[in-house]
């Protein structure tokens, strides 16, 4: 019970957690100095900032936080500006050597620190929060806050700072939808009371992590994973599953203009991350988190060829026009350098003048290539001793959970269909439970205690999901100790506290009135028969669910009178949509429309002010 107090502690503060992290300084996000002569670096589990020097990668100095970091940015007068601390959200002012000015509080799970162009805003994408913070850069208190769609992870601002884009993480959308995909929500910084305008990606777009504006501000870049959910997973090649996509919008406009893979025809750059665009406005740069790799593009050509496929012009094979550009695999092909790295976890990337640099998480150091070189190439700076994982399961695991390049053709890894080992928000027609029956995607919050896996509960546990998951999803065979590695990560998760919840370790146990009228309802509607709140782990991990199998009246066509099973409530405001085939976008019409005749808790007469209450009290979970 004290082990598990202290992880959700250390989750609710922000912390990744693993085994033995403290030994660890995962780089993770970095920026340029505004002289351009150093790189600063996030490090999440070490919290601090370890500066470089730009011209030869070797470490100058460090800076120590009172949080994990979880994103950086540096204005034009030099101050630096670092967000972190999870559920106590807190965006910092830095002077240029790194001494601690002012802070404001902001939302739940801050993110991506973007200053305006005149440099008197600072905003954050507060992830949990699901909205974007602006700040007053020099009183550092907080001027607005705008709504966005869903996890917000990357901020960035269009041509002289009159849009703001944000990209969301994953899709806001029923799974049975017909477009199903994360969204970039623009936002007018000119009037902050109007609402974002949300312009969804292609569909099946989702773990989208980066974005970047061109110097002037009149492109911007958008990285993500480009899942092909429609078709059943028979195979991989040339993409059949996950591509990797950079998609493009006019900064100037917001409106979107097309969306490029990043893959080879035979070798996907799965999971791209961070993206970064040149002060020359000549080369974009983009992290391959799976792939240990960075792709080098030319800005020029690839505007050249979206044109030419804008006017109907042939541009390869493939693309006769703009519609053929989301599924050419050659696109990229005479326009872009692929980097490896020797060093897991590509992350950021930044340019400092002629080179680029990227932070590698899971080696606790930093890439750089010199374009200036004679023969470019990728070189590592290490921050720390060199990491051996051999020890260390479950750092080992998640670093496997992330990486690519042990799938076929390295088109994907776990993290492509469970980023953080969540739910992509995705159908998938998976093979284990027959063809033509997509469902789900699953979070993996506590699995190793409820089994037993999967919608249908075809497999009896999540160490038989995780091996067969690298033999029908990436296509490979591995050894016996890479099974037990990725068991180890998966144990070791811990539910990030909700956004429901109040600000402040302790205050986030009290539940809203609402919440609290809610759980009254939750007992008195039949819903904790079979999400019981006395089922337990050993150490105290609450899992609302008996996890048993049931015919609740939920399956379609040939899933009719299927038995599924009782998902756990654990983190369950992160995983919308819900049912099996994620029909309902919200806990609200899990009880209300899609439950007509009271088989999922006794709902029906409820008055619309008590199922808000219900919906309180689960979301809190």
């Amino acid at each position: 019970m004290k082990t598990n107090l202290i992880l959700s502690l250390a989750a609710a503060a922000g912390f990744s957690i693993c085994s033995n992290a403290a030994e660890y300084l995962s780089p993770e996000y970095l920026a340029t100095s505004a002289d351009g002569s150093k790189v600063i670096v996030t490090c999440a589990t070490a919290k601090k900032l370890v500066t470089l020097n730009a011209d030869n990668g070797e470490k100058i100095g460090e800076i120590a936080l009172k949080f994990q970091p979880s994103g950086i940015a540096v204005a034009k007068d030099g101050s630096i500006y670092v967000a972190g601390g999870g559920v106590e959200g807190q965006l910092i002012k830095l002077d240029p050597n790194g001494k601690p000015l002012k802070s404001a509080e902001v939302g739940h799970t801050p993110i991506a620190p973007a200053v305006s162009p005149d440099g008197k805003t600072v905003c954050v994408a507060n992830r949990f929060s699901n909205t974007v913070s602006f700040i007053d850069t020099e009183k550092m208190s907080v001027s607005a806050t705008v709504k966005v769609l869903r996890e917000p992870h990357a901020l960035a601002f269009g041509t002289d700072g009159r849009l703001l884009f944000a990209a969301n993480h994953l899709p806001y959308c029923k799974g049975t939808d017909a477009l199903v995909a994360a969204a970039v929500s623009v936002i007018n910084t000119a009037d902050l009371s109007q609402p974002a305008k949300n312009i969804l990606l292609p569909n099946g777009s989702t773990g989208v992590r980066g974005i970047a504006a061109s110097p002037d501000g009149a492109s911007i870049y958008v990285t993500h994973t480009f899942g092909r959910y429609l078709l059943p997973t028979t195979q991989l090649e040339r993409g059949w599953m996950n591509t990797a996509a950079l998609s493009v919008f006019d900064g100037t406009t917001g409106a979107y203009i097309n969306t490029v893979l990043l893959d080879d025809i035979d070798l996907g750059a799965a999971n791209p991350w961070g993206v970064a665009v040149s002060a020359d406005n000549q080369r974009i740069a983009v992290a391959h988190s799976g792939t240990r790799e960075v792709s080098v593009i030319d800005r020029a050509a690839l505007h050249r060829q979206l044109e030419q496929a804008a006017k109907g012009e042939a541009v390869t094979e493939v693309t006769k026009n703009a519609s053929d550009v989301p599924n050419d695999l050659s696109f990229l092909a005479r326009i872009r350098k692929r980097y490896r790295f020797d060093g897991d976890g590509p992350r950021g990337v930044c340019f400092a003048g002629n080179r680029i640099f990227t932070s590698l998480y899971f080696a606790d150091a930093v890439g750089k290539i010199d374009l200036a070189a004679s023969v470019p190439g990728a070189e590592l700076s290490r921050l720390g001793p060199e990491v051996d994982l051999t020890k260390d399961r479950v750092r080992r695991g998640e670093m496997l959970w992330n990486d690519g390049t042990m799938c076929f053709q390295h088109w994907q890894s776990c993290a492509s269909c469970h980023p953080d080992a969540r739910s992509d928000a995705l159908n998938w027609d998976l093979l284990n439970d027959g063809i033509g029956n997509p469902k789900q995607s699953k979070s993996l919050i506590y699995c190793h205690l409820t089994p037993p896996a999967m919608v249908t509960g075809i497999r009896p546990g999540m160490k038989a999901c995780n091996r067969k998951g690298i033999t029908f999803i990436q296509f490979v065979v591995r050894p016996e100790e890479d099974g037990l590695c990725l068991d180890e990560y998966v144990m070791s998760l811990v539910p990030t506290p909700s956004p429901e919840l109040g600000r402040g370790w302790f205050s986030r146990a009290v539940l809203s009135d609402a919440a609290k009228r809610g759980e009254k309802l939750f007992k008195q509607a039949g819903c904790a028969e079979c999400h019981p709140d006395g089922q337990t782990g050993p150490n105290g991990e609450k899992l609302y669910t008996d996890m048993k199998l049931y015919d609740m009246g939920l399956g379609v066509g040939n899933e009719e009178h299927r038995k599924f099973d009782t998902p756990s409530l654990t983190e369950c405001w992160r995983t919308a949509p819900y049912l099996y085939d994620g029909r309902a976008l919200t806990i609200e019409e899990v009880l209300t429309e899609c439950n007509p005749n009271d088989t999922h808790g006794k709902t029906k007469d409820l008055t619309p002010e008590q199922i808000k209450d219900l919906a309180a009290y689960i979301r809190s979970l």
